[in-house]
């Protein structure tokens, strides 16, 4: 049975190319939100182990049954009876690229789902240069929606905010909640990071709830911060800032079932040629 209210939280910080230095980091913050009464905490994408080489994120990656922070991350769920959405991690593909894969942690400090990101940055500029995170990063091919003991949850990872449709599918599919970890960079940030959030919550009368990174990456990429938690109606209720932290923010299902009554526009949508 579904939770009609919680407490959620997003951990916001900067990555370095040190592991376990990130992890103690995100157990310290983590801690202070379950302290704080929170039920389910977010993490940002590529949370542990990430540098930047020439505009591209580098994050270390294994096997996900080794990745030391699956291990840290579970015991402190286990321990604290939470659920924990590890934003991303890399994880070694067959064909020697990576996935960048996001996994909910249930109470138990298990695995309940795992999410690789659907979507990757190709683009060819005015100037005769490329980039493909393809090249490095293998993409996934299915959506995910985890049922929670406080609803479903749609999975994400930072570039999908830009692909409107898949969180549409979630929100089909019984969504309440949307999660997208990021490592936004600080022009796109700047200009898109809260309008886009905003508008997924809106659109689909669901919560978003927006862990980012923060700060300067090693190897000088710079990562916006302002990790979000949005509530249906597209009403920003938690602004993390630029500086590592956590925010928390009531999570109430009675506003999605609301908001969806007064905006019914999953039940108006229509097929079109």
């Amino acid at each position: 049975m579904s939770q009609t209210s919680f407490i959620a939280a997003c951990v916001q910080y900067g990555a370095t190319p040190d592991v376990d230095a990130d992890i103690a980091t995100a157990l310290a913050l983590m801690h202070g939100a379950a302290d704080r009464g929170a039920t389910l905490m977010a993490l940002p994408e590529l949370c542990v182990g990430l540098s930047a080489v020439d505009g591209k994120f580098v994050p270390h990656a294994c096997a996900e049954a080794e990745h030391p922070a699956v291990h840290a991350f579970g015991r402190f769920a286990r321990e604290r009876a939470v659920q924990v959405l590890v934003g991303s991690i890399g994880v070694l593909a067959d064909d020697g690229r990576i996935f960048n894969r996001s996994l909910l942690l249930d109470a138990a400090g298990h695995v309940a789902a795992r999410y690789d990101k659907i979507h990757l940055f190709d683009i060819d500029l005015p100037d005769g240069s490329s980039f493909r995170e393809s090249a490095s990063i293998a993409p996934g091919d299915r959506a995910v929606v985890v049922d929670l003991a406080q609803g479903a949850l749609g999975m994400s990872v930072c570039y999908d905010l830009r692909f409107p449709a898949l969180y549409r599918s979630h929100a089909k599919r019984g969504a309440s909640l949307l999660a997208v970890p990021s490592a936004f960079t600080r022009p796109t940030g700047r200009a898109h990071w809260e309008v886009l959030l905003r508008a997924r919550a809106i659109e689909n009368g669901a919560y978003v709830l927006a862990p980012g990174q923060c700060g300067v990456l090693a190897g000088g990429a710079e990562v916006y911060g302002h990790s979000l938690i949005i509530d249906p109606w597209g009403d920003v209720l938690a602004d993390a800032g630029e500086d590592p932290g956590v925010v928390c923010a009531e999570i109430d299902l009675r506003r999605v079932a609301d908001t969806r009554r007064r905006i019914p526009s999953l039940a108006n949508e229509r097929a079109f040629g």
